[in-house]
């Protein structure tokens, strides 16, 4: 139950009332429908997120085929020669992109570290190896994106827990107990013109009697 708030009984200080309720009417409005947008984006996200890593392990069971079979036709040692002689770096670009207000991260490969370099000897080597090259690049990018959804995901997910506390704030706290203040307000100063008018009504009676 909304309780009274401790306010002076001025006319004063209803009228302020009544503006921060007006305020506070505004701003539960705006807080509900970035609410919505969070909670659309979110959802939009937690999918994105789950196909990332439906297709991250499916890249992962290819290539685990791809390099089973090239360390049979190869065997171990001379594929991991192969392996360390195509060893490289990998460039990322990081920035951030603004979702209804958070700032999410945006992270993606340059395009020097998409194109795919062979380092090893075409051959020598086997074209499994080649399709397990292929699927590790695959690999890579899907676990880059996925760092960027699943960050994206938590900055989303306490954005909106912080958008919910206010929101619940504002419904059953706030703009309650400004209603009921209103109300205890209007009800004094009625109370105060009826005595006024009784007191007023004496007053006019007494001086007829005299």
């Amino acid at each position: 139950m909304a309780r009274v708030l401790k306010v002076r009984p001025t006319k004063i200080e209803l009228v302020r009332l009544k503006r921060r309720l007006s305020l506070a009417s505004r701003v539960q409005k705006i807080v509900k429908d970035r609410l919505s947008i969070l909670t659309l984006e979110f959802l939009q996200i937690a999918r994105e997120c789950v196909k990332a890593k439906e297709k991250l392990l499916s890249d992962f069971t290819d290539n685990y085929q791809a390099l089973s079979v090239a360390v049979g036709y190869h065997g171990p040692i001379a594929l991991e020669k192969e392996i360390v002689a195509a060893e490289g770096d990998v460039s990322i670009m990081a920035g951030s992109r603004n979702i209804a207000g958070v700032r999410t991260p945006h992270i993606e490969m340059t395009e020097a570290s998409k194109s795919v370099s062979i380092g090893y000897s075409l051959v020598d080597t086997s074209s499994w190896l080649d399709k397990s090259a292929e699927y590790s690049q695959k690999s890579l990018e899907t676990i880059i994106e996925l760092a960027e959804l699943q960050r994206s995901l938590e900055l989303l997910g306490m954005e909106i827990a912080r958008a919910k506390r206010i929101t619940n704030a504002l419904e059953h706290v706030l703009i309650p107990g400004l209603i009921v203040t209103i109300k205890y307000l209007n009800m004094k100063f009625e109370e105060r013109e009826r005595e006024e008018k009784s007191r007023l009504k004496r007053v006019k009676v007494l001086l007829e009697r005299q």
